[in-house]
């Protein structure tokens, strides 16, 4: 099959195979059985929803990247933005000289950047499938939706599936969710088609009006908001303060009360700019020992 290539540079300190051995292990994205050296997905272009299956492998300076079919500037803006390459990364170290606590996390994983869902659409429908069910059984299920009614992909010389598009899931029978989550995910494709689920959009809009318009969305919540902002979109600087999970490794890093109010973690966060989400990655990276760190 014909393959063609491109390459992405990093702007500042980057670490392809940190970013790697923390997708191998991160059962949100589905990602493609990996060899240890290469990344391997298949999802439905953002740009255009048609589907294209990625091999990533590390290069001097950032990545190389293959596809399977040609990639205009959308998609090659889209791999970038899963790997967290569309920033300039130059001035995260710095945070780490004023703030010794991240400081110490950046030189446990020194080039590790946010990784990203493959879309914003991707991730809020995996934000529904997940509630109050666990990570395992969440997969499964966004699996079998794949199989069930995504278009097959050929990489590495094996089809694959690709998670459905938004028209797909409108259009789809049973998908083997509760009646409300089914909704949930028709009404999220309904938006993703107006155009609401996408990293333009979001990307555009202050942090704080992005959230509030996603938890306008059916069955997205706080956490789920900030999962397709900072995770989906891959926006660089939001903080959504309501996060419990990532309060407490904040409190516990720097030795805040148990009652400390939200607006003591806001502040914290305030020193991040104009990197608060990928601190806060670090931060619930180096939790991932639990078995809910990787929500």
């Amino acid at each position: 099959m014909t393959t063609h290539g491109f390459t992405i540079t990093a702007e500042g300190p980057f670490d392809f195979d940190a970013s790697l051995r923390f997708l191998e292990d991160w059962p949100a994205t589905s990602a493609l059985p990996s060899d240890g050296r290469a990344m391997r997905f298949a999802y439905c272009a953002e740009s255009d929803w048609l589907p294209i299956g990625v091999t990533v492998t590390g290069a001097p300076g950032g990545v190389a990247v293959a596809t399977t079919r040609p990639a205009g500037p959308g998609i090659r803006g889209e791999v970038a933005r899963i790997l967290s390459l569309d920033v300039d990364g130059a001035g995260f170290a710095k945070l780490g000289e004023a703030d010794p606590v991240l400081g110490d996390l950046q030189r446990r994983s020194p080039g590790l950047r946010p990784v990203c869902f493959w879309s914003p659409w991707e991730a809020a429908c995996w934000a529904v499938i997940v509630q109050r069910s666990s990570m395992l059984i969440a997969s499964r299920i966004k699996q079998r939706i794949a199989d069930r009614y995504g278009a097959k992909v050929t990489v590495g010389g094996q089809a694959y599936p690709a998670f459905p598009p938004p028209v797909s899931l409108l259009e789809a029978g049973g998908l083997g969710l509760p009646a409300q989550k089914e909704e949930w995910l028709r009404g999220l494709a309904r938006a993703a088609l107006d155009g609401v689920l996408t990293t333009e959009h979001l990307r555009a809009l202050d942090p704080q009006d992005a959230l509030a318009e996603l938890r306008a969305l059916p069955g997205v919540g706080p956490f789920s908001a900030g999962l397709i902002l900072i995770r989906g979109a891959g926006a660089p600087d939001a903080f959504p303060g309501d996060e419990p999970r990532l309060f407490a490794i904040l409190r516990e890093a720097y030795g805040l009360a148990e009652d400390a109010p939200p607006s003591a973690y806001r502040k914290l966060a305030e020193a991040w700019r104009p990197y608060r989400s990928w601190a806060s990655f670090l931060f619930r990276a180096s939790s991932y020992g639990t078995a809910d760190g990787r929500d």
